[in-house]
């Protein structure tokens, strides 16, 4: 008895039939949408792939020195916000993907100045909430939004520990071709995966080197000859939140 409700299978399908047709219709509407002039996310998704394609062998991660991280130094969120057309919070509803956060140890009072971003988790938060698998994590450890199927519920923002991910709120203009962007739908750090299926390393990275900090390190951290593994394995570094256990790509030293 307690079955009758599903008494017309046939039904069912049908139903069934009807929405697939109707997401497969919805999802092809989004495709086009208009990015900024020239740009949309159908031509971005279908950008040619990485050489050799994304694999599970490989998971990125940073590690940062919290002892070569000064205070009052924003080198990673302005190269942040350069690379992906952000306007660095000059606008109160605009993203921010990376900020400077200080921490201070209660018994002590040491304060230390620490750059928050996705914590491109091995076990997301966000991407167990999602409702349309719009957030998505790479087999390489990356964790995404894919644009075309995210409806702006923002479940992800509010699971997040981490208060790394934003809603966009505005229409957008000058945006950048490797970085699709778009009102209604929301966005966090993309570890620069742009750049890194390039080979090349993350715009914050980069900063932080080149200005002589070199408070980020980024690499493989599956492969115990990288410099990231090497770090990790010899000297003591933590996750935030680790009572989480969300296994963090994002690692600091010095905390």
């Amino acid at each position: 008895m307690k079955h009758e409700h599903n008494s017309s299978p046939s039904g069912a399908v049908a139903k069934s039939s009807s929405r697939r047709g109707f997401l497969g219709v919805a999802a092809a509407g989004m495709a086009g949408i208009l990015l900024a002039p020239g740009v949309r996310l159908i031509e971005i998704a279908q950008a040619a792939p990485v050489a050799g394609g994304v694999s599970s062998k490989v998971r990125w991660g940073m590690l940062i020195d919290s002892s070569k991280c000064a205070s009052g130094c924003t080198d990673c969120v302005t190269a942040c916000n350069t690379e992906n057309g952000l306007s660095g919070g000059t606008l109160p509803t605009d993203s921010q993907w990376i900020r400077k956060i200080e921490i201070k140890e209660i018994r002590s009072g040491k304060t230390q100045s620490l750059p928050m971003m996705c914590q491109h988790c091995a076990e997301p938060p966000c991407v167990d909430v999602c409702p349309t698998g719009a957030s998505f994590k790479r087999a390489d450890g990356i964790v995404l939004v894919d644009k075309h199927i995210c409806i702006g519920c923002r479940y992800c923002v509010m699971a997040c520990p981490y208060k790394a991910r934003s809603f966009v709120h505005e229409p957008l203009s000058n945006q950048k071709t490797d970085v699709p962007r778009g009102m209604g739908t929301v966005e966090g750090c993309t570890m620069c995966v742009h750049k890194v299926d390039k080979g090349e390393q993350p715009a914050c990275v980069t900063a932080c080197s080149s200005a002589g900090h070199g408070a980020i390190l980024f690499g493989d951290l599956n492969n115990p000859e990288s410099e990231i593994s090497k770090r990790v394995a010899s000297y003591p570094s933590r996750q935030i939140r680790e009572d989480l256990n969300l296994n963090t790509g994002v690692r600091y030293s010095g905390i």
